[in-house]
């Protein structure tokens, strides 16, 4: 028998830039989860601080010199930096280090197409991949200019090449267009039918790895899939909720996280599956208690919301895996409030995985969906309201502010 040897990991060198911003990670550890999600395993972290990117290799002469040196000293296939390169840069670093170089917003697009699994789930990554790529055409075919005859030379086979594959990522994004835009069709034909029947329309929403498959399991007794990693998720699953309290069932729907500097392409190419967000009546906007940077987390989905128009839809901030926080930090109460943008939202702190607080949550969901109903069976359209009738409902059991334990 021949033993199998498998192929080494590939191993990358981290690159952050502090260019004075309050949301910078200084230790790179978001960058480095998202490195071993694709696939990587991160050999050394590096952070330079500049006050703005150098034009033609982000971080300057110098340190690119420093970096090379720190990657062929630790044998490192690859450099992955945490912001986002234009395509010259991303061409002069390569040329100048040796080894290829990617920015986050590759390393998201490849951990996504790693993950979808639903036919519009790899359309939507598709197009998501064609956009990136046609911005980057030039350096595919940097090996061809010297075919193009000297300086001030028209025409070579590479402008040609760079031409037709220009065209043909052209009309690949538009198919994948036309067959999302048909997908999108049909889901919004189903919420049509929802709304019909006037069964409200809940998502979850949160910060990636925030638990938010977990919870959707725990609520609908399903097993969608969920991990303790980036982007566990990436296709929306919608169940029937049926709330005992209020005697009415929801639709429950489970979406892809967000995260900081979500490429906007992603955004975009994502817009059928977000726009079970936007057209919901309420979200439940998980967060990872756990989590030091979680207050940075919450203005980042923030931000994702007002960008695919779902900001003022009333929201139950859900605060979980209070199951993992030391006893010193653990709520005072399972539910209060919290302030965002200068108005209180109702909270609630759970754990997904234990099943404590899901009661609370329950009950708390219960509440909006009678204040939704309105008295007589009607749907209640002042979003304010609902918020509002949730926070009613817990201000008989918050007591004192959770907040101050966290």
């Amino acid at each position: 028998m021949f033993a199998i040897t498998p192929e080494p990991t590939p191993t990358a060198v981290l690159v952050g830039v502090d260019f004075g911003e309050a949301h910078f990670d200084h230790e790179l550890d978001e960058l480095a989860q998202l490195a071993l999600t694709a696939g990587l395993q991160p050999c050394e972290r590096i952070v330079v601080k500049r006050k703005f990117p150098d034009a033609a290799l982000f971080i300057g002469k110098g340190k690119v010199e420093e970096l090379k040196a720190l990657a062929m000293g630790h044998g490192a296939s690859e450099i992955i930096f945490d912001q986002a390169l234009s395509p010259a840069q991303q061409r002069n670093l390569e040329r100048e280090i040796g080894l290829p170089v990617y920015d986050r917003t590759f390393l998201i697009l490849e951990i996504f197409a790693q993950r979808a699994r639903s036919h519009e789930g790899k359309l939507q990554v598709e197009l998501a991949r064609l956009q990136y790529l046609s911005t980057r055409l030039v350096r595919r075919w940097s090996h061809l200019e010297r075919q193009r005859g000297g300086i001030g030379a028209r025409g070579g086979p590479g402008e040609t090449q760079i031409e037709l594959d220009r065209r043909m990522i052209g009309d690949a994004i538009k198919r994948v267009r036309d067959r999302l835009a048909k997908l999108k069709k049909q889901r919004s034909t189903q919420r049509r039918q929802r709304q019909r029947n006037q069964v409200p329309s809940i998502s979850l929403v949160g910060y990636t790895n925030a638990g938010k498959s977990s919870l959707f399991n725990a609520l609908v007794k399903a097993r969608s899939y969920a991990a303790d990693q980036l982007f566990a998720t990436l296709d929306t699953t919608t169940r029937q909720l049926y709330l005992q309290e209020a005697g009415m069932a929801v639709s429950l729907s489970d979406t892809v996280g967000f995260i900081r500097d979500l490429p906007h392409g992603l955004v975009e190419a994502f817009q059928a599956t977000l726009q079970e967000a936007v057209d919901a009546d309420l979200l439940l906007h998980v967060v990872d208690a756990a989590n030091a940077q979680f207050p940075e987390q919450v203005q980042q989905v923030q931000k994702v919301l007002e960008e695919i128009g779902a900001a003022q839809i009333p929201q139950l901030l859900v605060f979980n895996k209070i199951d993992s926080l030391p006893p010193e930090r653990q709520p005072r109460s399972l539910r209060d409030t919290m302030e965002m943008g200068g108005v209180q939202v109702p909270r609630v702190f759970i754990s997904a995985q234990t099943g404590q607080g899901l009661d609370g949550l329950r009950q708390a969901l219960a509440q909006w969906c009678l204040q939704y109903r309105g008295d007589d069976g009607s749907h209640e359209a002042d979003g304010r309201a609902s918020e509002e009738g949730i926070q009613g409902a817990g201000d008989a059991q918050a007591g004192a502010s959770g907040s101050d334990a966290l």
